[in-house]
């Protein structure tokens, strides 16, 4: 049987949107080797500088040394250790809730708990740009799925109104509202202010991924739940946060955070966090100590605001796109940076849209001035950009 691997490759190679993955030789920080060469490094989502962080490193050495390298089976038959109680405990705190659950990736979680909470007869609405996995979770969850145009209030209060219980009774028992905070690609922020007033408006649930929020926005770095200072509207049995730990934690995992009943809910129907072994002890341990860091460190969040504002001065996020349009051009552009030692990726369709093809450019709290302004001066000299410094 003829698969056509060999077409599709060469297919994906003649519109620029072939994927290789680069080998990093070193750990992941500020500067990173590729090729045996030192880069900068502009495309990690290590927005705090945790990854390679002492304290990181050495809780989960410590932790090896007690628990070992693997948890050795699912959370539900022997894969609950008391660190894994340890950080849903600690999550639960920051973040204001009743109960937090680890999940063991952000795709894991966003899969797992959309598909749990709503199925065939219910409805979603998911913003346009929403990432990846909450796009699979809300395919894989069965209820008719609708997606507004991206950060469009009216449009998604337009669709809230045609599928409101008093129009359509019995069609759609559970509704649910799903949204980035921080969007990925563009590094603008979801208006959850409104978005919260319309949950409430029309009886909704509403859940957030606070992926890249987490660590950066608010004024503890809870996200933009506390950026928007709506702590206490999220307090209610229909809201529900997610985020993860790979991001400015610099460890691994993701959790869901919110009701005591909702978390109970998940343990018992959520397939992802069901029928999968736990993340291991060592994992777990550096997250503990992450939330440590960035409670003891406030500095590290305003070193990365202040990079923020050499880089891209307005930007909303640490995320700043520069958009190129065409995928084969973004591509030339990013291997003739990497050429001068600024290491950023060109992100294409099917990540971003068709003709939108762009360099993420990412900030870290850890990359120096000189790096800033290094790269700041090589990428202008491409003459491509016009949102960074």
């Amino acid at each position: 049987m003829n698969y056509m691997f060999k077409q599709g490759i060469e297919k994906l190679k003649q519109q620029g949107l072939l994927r290789t993955m680069r080998e990093v030789e070193s750990a992941q920080g500020a500067h990173i080797v590729l090729d045996g060469k030192e880069v900068i490094n502009l495309c990690s989502n290590n927005y705090l500088g945790l990854a390679n962080h002492p304290a990181l490193k050495e809780a989960a050495i410590e932790a090896i040394k007690k628990y070992g390298t693997g948890a050795s089976a699912s959370r539900l038959i022997s894969g609950t250790s008391s660190l894994h109680k340890k950080l849903e405990e600690k999550i639960a705190e920051f973040k204001g809730t009743e109960r937090a659950l680890v999940f063991n990736s952000g795709y894991a979680a966003n899969v797992g708990v959309i598909s749990a909470l709503v199925g065939r007869g219910d409805v979603i609405f998911s913003d346009k740009l929403n990432h990846a996995s909450i796009v699979d979770g809300c395919l894989l969850s069965g209820a008719e799925f609708k997606r507004y145009p991206h950060k469009d209030i009216d449009a998604l209060e337009e669709m809230l109104r045609k599928f409101s219980n008093a129009i359509r009774p019995t069609q759609c028992a559970r509704r649910l509202i799903v949204t980035d905070t921080v969007f990925s690609m563009d590094g603008d922020i979801a208006p959850l202010a409104e978005i919260v007033k319309l949950a409430k408006k029309y009886d909704c649930m509403l859940m957030v991924d606070e992926a890249h929020a987490l660590g950066v926005l608010g004024k503890h770095g809870k996200g933009a739940v506390e950026h928007f200072g709506l702590e206490k509207e999220f307090k209610s049995e229909n809201f529900i946060q997610m985020g993860t730990l790979s991001k400015a934690l610099g460890s691994f995992g993701a959790y869901v955070a919110g009701k005591k009943e909702l978390i109970d809910y998940l343990i018992n129907k959520s397939r992802a966090f069901i029928y999968t072994t736990a993340l291991p002890a060592p994992v777990i341990a550096a997250s503990i100590a992450a939330f440590d860091v960035l409670e003891s460190q406030p500095q590290l969040r305003k070193q990365l605001w202040d990079n923020i504002a050499i880089m891209g001065p307005g930007s909303q996020t640490q995320i700043i796109p520069v958009l190129i349009g065409d995928s084969k051009d973004a591509v030339n552009i990013s291997k003739k940076l990497l050429e001068e030692g600024v290491f950023v990726q060109a992100i294409r369709p099917p990540t971003v849209p068709k003709g939108t093809a762009r360099l993420r450019v990412t900030i870290m709290a850890t990359h120096t001035r000189k790096d800033l302004e290094y790269a700041l001066e090589k990428i202008k000299k491409h003459n491509f950009c016009t949102r960074l410094g």
